[in-house]
């Protein structure tokens, strides 16, 4: 199995352009295509009873601004993913989620970005790691603000044992593959070995290079466990399964997986 495309979302924030670079990097690495996808839900105006907005109010000059939008986001993906790879542009105006999860039947693996704390969201154009997630059906490489490179050469495998966990290790391999090391790191209380010993020699079987590890969760939880394992690893990406509860219950009462998204300083490749 490969990557025999990629296609990354790309919005109007400042942290489009280095995730476009690093998802070309990538695309380049394994000889995948690279497709960039941006959508714009134009901003009509709306109203009800006597604050109805007259048929035609403006709104060409709404949908002339959103399609220049568009033509700026394509610029800007071309420029970030160098010219001469094998590129490809998409766009329309919809529904940014809605657009990028129809395109992602073109692709392997999706690349969306995350906001940065002081970052504001693009209500129109931005798509969120959580919706694209939930929706693509495909594994998602989300990358944080202020990341414009991607090695790979070191890569931590949250393990757990779900349906999640285990198409997470399926959907990484191509990655998983060009690693260096692999380090598979289990949060548990208890000192059975067997799912990760199980985990590394199916690795192994695979041709990557793997060694398993085993932490005991601290009172900040296994997500901080994670990220911990891998800055002493010096990994630059997490492979994880996703949402392993309803993704409604980790937004009210945290999870691995939004905790993961909120604060990992490093790229996270994650499946649903």
């Amino acid at each position: 199995m490969s990557y025999a495309s990629i296609i990354v979302a790309v919005d109007p924030g400042k942290q489009a352009a280095p995730r476009i670079a690093l998802a070309a990097h990538l695309a380049r690495r394994l000889d995948a295509r690279l497709l960039g996808a941006a959508a714009w839900g134009p901003d009509y105006p709306r109203g009800y009873g006597e604050t109805s907005v007259p048929a035609g109010y403006g709104v060409e000059e709404i949908r002339q601004k959103a399609l220049a939008e568009l033509v700026r986001a394509e610029e800007v993906f071309r420029d970030a993913a160098e010219p001469g790879g094998r590129i490809e542009w998409r766009s329309e105006l919809r529904e940014p989620v809605a657009f990028l999860v129809e395109q992602s039947r073109a692709a392997d693996l999706v690349v969306v970005g995350r906001q940065g704390e002081n970052d504001r969201p693009h209500l129109v154009a931005a798509v969120g790691p959580g919706d694209a997630l939930m929706a693509t059906g495909r594994p998602v490489l989300v990358v944080p603000p202020g990341v414009e490179e991607m090695s790979g050469a070191r890569v931590v495998v949250a393990w757990k044992n779900t349906s999640q966990g285990r198409r997470a290790i399926s959907d990484a391999m191509p990655l998983l593959k060009l690693a260096e090391e692999v380090q598979v790191v289990q949060v548990a209380d208890d000192g059975d070995r067997t799912e990760l010993d199980d985990v590394v020699a199916y690795l192994g079987l695979n041709g990557v290079k793997a060694a398993g590890v085993r932490k005991v969760e601290t009172i900040a939880g296994t997500a901080d466990a994670i990220v911990k394992a891998a800055e002493v690893f010096e990994a630059d990406l997490i492979v994880s399964g996703a949402f392993g509860y309803s993704r409604l219950r980790e937004w009210f009462f945290g999870g691995v997986t939004r905790n993961l998204l909120d604060r990992s300083p490093v790229c996270c490749l994650m499946s649903h």
